[in-house]
């Protein structure tokens, strides 16, 4: 290697990705999963302990099991707090270490600088890329390509004296990459592409001497650690998805729609990848597709592989990164339907390499004497990279709050019911209920979906319209019977009406469906105490606080029925913790008549 424009090239990535991306660092967090790994997850805020780290490694969290990113977060927490700057840069940090991991990889299996260069600088610097580095939700993404990049740069050693040491490093990088986002699975299969090009370790078209078969052979069963690993955390994927509900059943999407739209997708990717305008946080699902968009998407995809295996011989770089680019979207194009999106941006991540390795290698080719290539593709390759560099830039900004997010996302796309939903939900979070309440409208005209009716019953109690509320909260059981939020809203409801019993019984089937609901809990209680019935009241106040320990509204009610049934002792000792936590106003009160010392 040429080590001064190595380091010349490795500064450029650097810098050029902190000067697109570092904006970011003044955005805020998303009401968009955020909240669920984040901004509400109190696991995650209260640092590195035994059991937080336990539940990392146990919890399924958005439908994912990810223990790496869930302690990845914690850390953050623990450095940054809420400031979702930090968050970002540390994303952002992870896709740099990412990006020259690649840079890397490439250099040092093709022997080619420059070709390596912007094969790395085309994928850092493309908007499709924003999504996974500006999300602080999408930390998984950054967060598996980099020991995935790791990994890869480790297989590269590998492959040039196959040692042990080395080959046990790529796995445990893997396992890692694995234990960030399942997405990973794929790596394998990367990794018999990279075998063929630029490692040369296996020659497609094989021939049948016995030497072949043997190399193919040995190939294979050096990759089985890693199918069996990745097996492993597929059934492990597979059942969380089932059992959080998120996988959707094919009544809902048919198995010739999911084939439909995996087909688009695929030319909407490559197309987005060409021609980077209209990028949304959310693609609704399209169930009746143009048929002119599925046959050009199909039709394109069949040419493009039949070229690659055509050419295959004389341009192999074609062949690993088609079919890089194919292999790597199976998980995520729909074929096994997780949400109701049709695509995403951060599905690309790891893709796009392969379109990168396409494009930087074809150039590099077809202009063959140094001087052209000085004089075409350097002047290309600038012009390239800055366009993609300024529409990065852009892009940055629309992360910069979730009301900005959402207003474009619905801009650019049509009958967005989820971000209409989620602008609602942002506009009602800041006070802004006129606003708030058009969005939801919005949404239940779109698709009366039980998020966006709960979301405006929600609105609508807090406005004291409970007729109106209850009928919102009715319709959402009767969608999402299993939905513990509508039954403890409805609940909240009955209570504000007086009908205690009914309450009680929403909030012990909100209980019944989420254990851990702690809300429900501590409403339950309070109804129990009204209605006269102490003790149960209490055991739901502890409850409560088993689930979030140092709840001060269950210290706070919990200590009322203590003062009121005469037991002074733990009322008090629940005030002294609510002063603990900086607020001691209710030990003061109860210190003022006598019930505390």
């Amino acid at each position: 290697m040429n080590r001064k424009y190595t380091y010349f090239v490795i500064i450029f990535l650097m810098i050029t990705s902190l000067i697109v991306f570092g904006r970011i660092a003044h955005n805020g967090f998303i009401h968009y999963d955020d909240n669920l790994y984040i901004t509400d997850n109190l696991y995650v805020q209260s640092g590195f302990d035994f059991q937080n780290i336990k539940w990392a490694f146990t919890a399924i969290v958005v439908s994912n099991w990810h223990p790496l990113t869930l302690l990845s977060h914690m850390l953050d927490w623990s450095l940054f707090g809420n400031n979702a700057g930090g968050h970002h840069l540390v994303s952002l940090l992870l896709h740099i270490g990412s990006v020259i991991l690649l840079f890397l990889f490439l250099y040092k299996t093709t022997h080619h600088l420059w070709p390596s260069a912007f094969a790395a600088a085309f994928f850092a610097l493309h908007p499709l890329r924003v999504e996974s580095v500006a999300w602080a939700a999408e930390r998984k993404d950054v967060l598996s390509m980099f020991f995935a990049m790791t990994a890869l740069y480790a297989y590269a050693f590998y492959a040039e004296n196959r040692r042990l040491s080395k080959y046990l490093l790529c796995l445990f990088l893997f396992a890692l990459a694995l234990m960030s986002k399942p997405m990973m699975v794929t790596f394998p299969f990367v990794l018999l592409l990279l075998d063929y090009w630029p490692l040369h370790r296996l020659q497609i078209p094989l021939s049948s001497t016995e030497k072949s078969f043997k190399t193919i052979g040995y190939l294979l069963a050096e990759k089985i650690p890693f199918f069996i690993l990745a097996g492993a955390v597929s059934a492990i994927a597979f059942w969380a998805q089932h059992k959080i509900g998120a996988m959707v059943n094919m009544d809902s999407i048919p198995l010739t729609e999911r084939l439909s739209n995996a087909a688009v997708s695929y030319g909407n990717y490559l197309w987005k990848m060409f021609w980077p305008a209209n990028l949304a946080v959310f693609y609704p699902f399209e169930h009746s597709l143009p048929v002119w968009k599925l046959f050009t998407s199909t039709v394109m995809i069949l040419i493009i592989t039949a070229f690659v295996f055509y050419f295959m011989k004389k341009l192999p770089f074609l062949f690993t990164g088609w079919f890089l680019y194919l292999g790597t979207l199976i998980p995520v194009i729909g074929l096994v339907q997780v949400g109701d999106q049709a695509m995403a941006d951060r599905y690309t991540y790891l893709p796009s390499i392969g379109i990168s390795i396409m494009l930087a290698w074809s150039c590099f080719n077809f202009i063959k004497t140094e001087n052209n290539r000085k004089a075409v593709l350097l002047p290309m390759a600038t012009m390239v990279l800055i366009l993609l560099a300024s529409l990065t830039w852009q892009r940055c900004g629309h992360w910069k709050n979730s009301i900005i997010l959402f207003r474009q996302a619905i801009g650019v796309t049509q009958k967005n019911d989820k971000m209409h939903h989620n602008l609602g939900a942002s506009f009602f979070k800041e006070g802004r209920p006129g606003e708030a309440l058009y969005h939801f409208n919005q949404a239940i005209r779109i698709n009366p979906t039980y998020p966006a009716l709960n979301g405006r019953g929600d609105l609508y109690a807090r406005a004291g319209r409970y007729r109106e509320a209850l009928h919102d909260f009715n319709k959402v059981i009767s969608i999402k019977p299993d939905f513990p939020d509508g039954y403890y809203n409805r609940g909240l409801i009955y209570e504000k009406l007086g009908h205690y019993q009914l309450a009680i019984d929403d909030f012990s089937k909100a209980i019944q469906l989420n254990h851990n609901h702690s809300n429900a809990y501590n409403s339950r209680g309070i109804v129990y105490a009204r209605s006269g019935q102490y003790q149960p009241a209490i055991n739901d106040f502890t409850k409560a606080l088993s689930i979030n320990p140092g709840d001060p509204h269950a210290y706070g009610n919990r200590a009322i029925v203590h003062f009121q049934q005469g037991n002074n002792e733990p009322g008090c000792q629940d005030v002294k913790a609510l002063c603990d936590q900086g607020d001691c106003r209710a030990l003061e009160e109860a210190q003022a008549k006598g019930l505390c010392r």
